[in-house]
């Protein structure tokens, strides 16, 4: 009798367990607090990590070249949302998008995920579990960045103040980010935080998920004198280094928007102006860090050039692309991602919207050129998609996909013929439906 009570047992388990096998792969996006969490490793879907061999990125477990469309959807951790992150990352996938960048710090203030340095809100920490969680489920890989530049969410700034608040001898200027020991350390124990903090959906350290494509050290690292250059080149080989003293798993980039500093008076032309190269960033000497790996390119030709024809713009930001590619490639040897491409969305005739798309289009067709060679042009990721119910956390540069036919079409045949290229399998739950 107690043996047939031990199967029985060991039945009903096998049955839950199968339940919750069935639950976490064929139910993603539901709302997290109406749900049990069963903080299983084994249970997630099965993904690998991301890599890189030599000028492109690779799954880490094939070694099958990497080359992909994305996206950008900062507001994921800030919406406290977990219905619109599960929306939003469940659109992306249906449109074959397989990278989303995100913020992974609010420093200060209301709804901060760090409240002071080293002291956190478990309940937002929760939030940005579910981010992974949830990404994971939908085959999406995340670029989660650690700080921002700007005042937005804390920023640099936030951590100036609590050093000033402490006591620290210092100025008001936000250049000490990046070189008093106080904010340093204050940088390194959140990443430490961040890095080793233990899923409570999935049970998984943030440093053992392949769902994580890869840490950027800042959004758009500046400066207020050039002077500070110096700082932040160190400040970057500083903190790549520590992090991947704590992770040996995941890529790391800088986060830079790809000016050329006054150092390379021969590509100081690529620069949309000569106040790129007083920003204290050089996308060479940035990215050529030895725990660098891979660089990061922003475009934003409305915002840059806002009195340029149309046609400049195109000009222009075919020779932007073009010298980050080649760069990559030949100088740094490393890959590179286009990690936010913007064009003017808010106040501009719907009617235009496909005239517009034209310089996405010319972003994609040099990144699928590169990839078709095998070379350092390893994928672009649009600024920004949102979904109905986001429109607090809209920009000029922001939209909801399928409101524009047009950008729809675009970014679904640009996925389609990177997928199509190695003939990789790709996410098991998306077919490309668009001929490439």
């Amino acid at each position: 009798m107690a043996l047939q009570r031990e199967r029985r047992l060991y039945s009903l388990l096998g049955l839950l367990l199968l339940l919750a096998v069935l639950y976490l792969n064929w139910f993603p996006g539901r709302d997290p607090a109406a749900k049990l969490k069963l903080p299983v490793p084994w249970l997630q879907p099965r993904m690998s990590f991301a890599g890189r061999d030599g000028t492109h990125f690779v799954d880490a477990a094939t070694g099958a070249p990497l080359y992909f469309n994305g996206w950008n959807s900062y507001w994921l951790l800030s919406s406290r949302n977990p219905a619109l992150v599960s929306e939003m990352l469940r659109r992306g996938r249906r449109m074959g998008l397989a990278v989303c960048r995100t913020w992974a710090f609010a420093d200060g203030g209301p709804g901060a995920l760090q409240i002071s340095p080293g002291r956190f809100s478990e309940a937002v920490f929760q939030e940005l579990d579910y981010v992974i969680y949830e990404a994971r489920r939908n085959h999406i890989r995340l670029i989660l960045c650690l700080v921002n530049n700007l005042n937005n969410f804390g920023g640099k700034a936030q951590y100036v103040k609590w050093a000033q608040a402490a006591g620290a001898n210092m100025t008001n200027s936000t250049d000490s980010f990046f070189y008093h020991p106080i904010i340093k350390g204050y940088y390194r124990d959140y990443v430490k935080a961040i890095l080793t903090r233990r899923n409570s959906y999935s049970g998984i350290r943030y440093c053992d998920e392949p769902a994580i494509f890869a840490w950027e050290l800042m959004n758009e690292p500046r400066c207020v004198s050039n002077s500070s250059a110096p700082h932040v080149q160190a400040w970057i080989k500083e903190m790549a280094a520590y992090v991947k003293s704590l992770d040996t798993n995941h890529l790391v980039a800088v986060g830079i928007e790809g000016f050329y500093g006054t150092g390379m008076v021969e590509r100081l032309g690529f620069n949309p102006g000569d106040w790129a190269s007083s920003l204290c960033s050089d996308f060479i000497q940035n990215s050529a860090v030895k725990h660098i790996d891979f660089a990061s390119v922003h475009a934003y030709p409305d915002s840059w050039l806002p009195k340029a024809s149309m046609e400049d713009k195109i000009r222009y930001l075919s020779s932007w692309v073009d010298s980050h590619l080649n760069d990559s490639e030949h100088i740094l040897k490393k890959p590179v991602l286009f990690s936010e491409v913007g064009y003017m969305q808010q106040h501009v005739d719907s009617n235009s919207t496909a005239d517009r798309d034209v310089l996405l289009k010319v972003v994609y067709d040099k990144i699928y050129n590169s990839a078709r060679k095998l070379q350092a042009g390893g994928g672009a990721l649009i600024w920004q998609l949102m979904v109905e119910g986001t429109h607090m956390y809209r920009d000029n540069f922001s939209l909801v996909a399928r409101d524009h036919p047009s950008t729809y079409k675009l970014i679904m045949e640009h996925s389609c013929r990177l997928q199509m290229l190695y003939k990789k399998e790709g996410d098991p739950g998306w077919q490309c439906s668009v001929p490439p």
